[in-house]
């Protein structure tokens, strides 16, 4: 993501089929219409009788659509309703997929207070191995305010949100953009409009014109866990993006942990304010940034895996773009972001241009970063680490806690060649050189694979980067676990990214 402010989606003609407002017509798709209770028996056969492998189911489960079939025949089409109120359930289900078309929410608006009594309650279940497709950049789930999705898989029967050229097979290793993406919006206090009251107040999450924003930092929007995000992004219009997963004003009361974005046509995960914490994220082939923050997050995120694409001709790809509330708001009065990072193997790309480093820091956002590895392919000239404004570095100078530290650095270029000066002044602060180093990249792949559409895919430790003495990541943040090393895998017997996800193998593609 380039533009660093919440946007109000101005829908015109030209986009009204890709994505909808609250209370306008939506563009209905074949069977969409009245779904009945969507609340009553989500996850039954509908009494239908199951089907031999290979051939479809005869019915959808109550409270969704039958709107035919798909993957040569083989799989009746399930689609959820457009406004899930109630209980609704998605169970696996012989010889089914389910789907989503256009804006699909859960719940309604239920506003900043968690007692108030407006809109709607709606909660969302489902079960392990479930897959679930959508058809177009303007489909995409949104879970609103007061509302929760429980998509909870396993290490063998992960939750799959996928695109419908992946279902019918003509997905490829470098497609993307194909359906929108997940959207969750939650009560956790933002910067969005920090001029008025930072922790009461409502902004609009980006891409769609959802509320999101509050005074509760435990918010609780439900838990994801083994959730594959694949082929999603869409930009509806210049710097204004659906990415993969989205976290809007999302509580520390949230679970997030298991997750992967494929192939994201913008950014893997962006986070918008909130408290949420994450853990154990694989963020593979985003066209943009991998991990993006904004607005005044004040999360945490442990053990994360980024290999980013080749860039193409537009890229200003980063592996971090952690930035903070919007530029033109006076820096004393921001709700300033300070996210916790431990932990994280950053592969960049062959960046052609400076534009963005591995590690790009703006807008005054005030991070905390240990044990961390950052290296990029030989030969790109962006560098590893970039702090891109003098607010930034006041945040980082001025600030209480440790800023960097136990961080392997080998790209290149160090540092992004337009600010090398604030960036290397940064880095080589005393509250940091104790423990930071920079050197010869020795990361190893997977033995299984070495190299899938053109990303590097190598994120083991080697010798280098074991020598790293670590921090205790528990000292720092109490969301954390304890370890003794730096990056986000120990050795190549620390499998916690096997099973669940696809691509970071040759023996995994997705």
């Amino acid at each position: 993501m380039t533009g660093l402010q919440m946007k109000t989606l101005l829908v015109t003609a030209a986009s009204a089929l890709a994505l909808a407002a609250c209370g306008s017509a939506e563009v209905a798709s074949p069977g969409e219409g009245n779904f009945g209770n969507g609340g009553n028996n989500g996850g039954n056969n509908g009494g239908g009788n199951t089907p031999a492998p290979g051939t479809p189911a005869a019915d959808c489960p109550t409270g969704l659509a039958n709107v035919g079939t798909i993957a040569n025949g083989s799989l009746r089409v399930c689609q959820l309703p457009q406004q899930i109120l109630g209980n609704l359930s998605l169970a696996v289900r012989a010889g089914t997929i389910y789907s989503i078309s256009g804006r699909t929410e859960v719940g309604t608006d239920r506003g900043i207070d968690p007692a108030s009594t407006t809109g709607t309650q709606g909660i969302l279940t489902i079960e392990p191995g479930v897959k679930i497709f959508a058809s177009s950049g303007g489909d995409y789930l949104l879970v609103n305010r007061g509302s929760q999705i429980y998509a909870e898989g396993t290490s063998t029967k992960p939750i799959i949100f996928t695109s419908r050229q992946d279902v019918e097979g003509t997905a490829t290793a470098t497609s993307q953009g194909q359906w929108g993406g997940i959207v969750l919006a939650g009560r956790a206090p933002q910067a969005n409009c920090q001029l008025t009251a930072p922790v009461t107040c409502t902004g609009q999450v980006e891409g769609t014109n959802a509320f999101y924003g509050g005074n509760t930092a435990t918010d609780n929007s439900g838990r994801l866990r083994y959730v594959q995000i694949k082929y999603s992004g869409f930009e509806i219009s210049t710097g204004n993006e659906l990415q993969a997963l989205t976290l809007a004003g999302v509580g520390s009361g949230t679970v997030l942990e298991y997750i992967q974005s494929y192939n994201s046509s913008d950014d893997g995960i962006e986070i918008f304010g909130g408290n949420a914490n994450l853990k154990h994220i694989v963020i593979n082939g985003a066209d943009d940034d991998g991990l993006d923050t904004d607005t005044g997050w004040r999360g945490g995120a442990q053990f994360g895996i980024v290999t980013q694409r080749a860039p193409n001709s537009t890229s200003r790809s980063a592996g971090f773009e952690f930035s903070s509330a919007p530029s033109s708001t006076p820096y004393a009065s921001r709700y300033l972001s300070q996210p916790k990072i431990a932990n994280w193997t950053l592969v960049g790309r062959n960046a052609p241009t400076d534009a963005h480093t591995v590690m790009h820091f703006d807008t005054g956002t005030n991070p905390t970063l240990i044990n961390i590895v950052a290296t990029s392919t030989t030969g790109s000239v962006a560098g590893c680490f970039d702090i891109a404004d003098a607010d930034t570095q006041t945040s980082f100078d001025g600030g209480t806690t440790p800023s960097l530290r136990s961080i392997y650095m080998s790209c290149s270029v160090s540092y992004r060649p337009a600010n090398v000066a604030r960036s290397t002044a940064v880095f080589t602060n005393a509250r940091n050189t104790n423990v930071t180093a920079a050197g010869t990249s020795t990361l190893t792949a997977p033995a299984s694979g070495t190299t899938i559409a053109n990303q590097n895919l190598a994120f083991i430790n080697g010798a280098n980067e074991n020598a790293v003495t670590a921090i205790d990541p528990k000292t720092v943040y109490s969301f954390f676990d304890s370890v003794n090393y730096i990056g986000a895998v120990r050795n190549a017997q620390d499998t916690w990214w096997q099973g669940w996800t696809c691509g970071l193998t040759a023996g995994s593609p997705c």
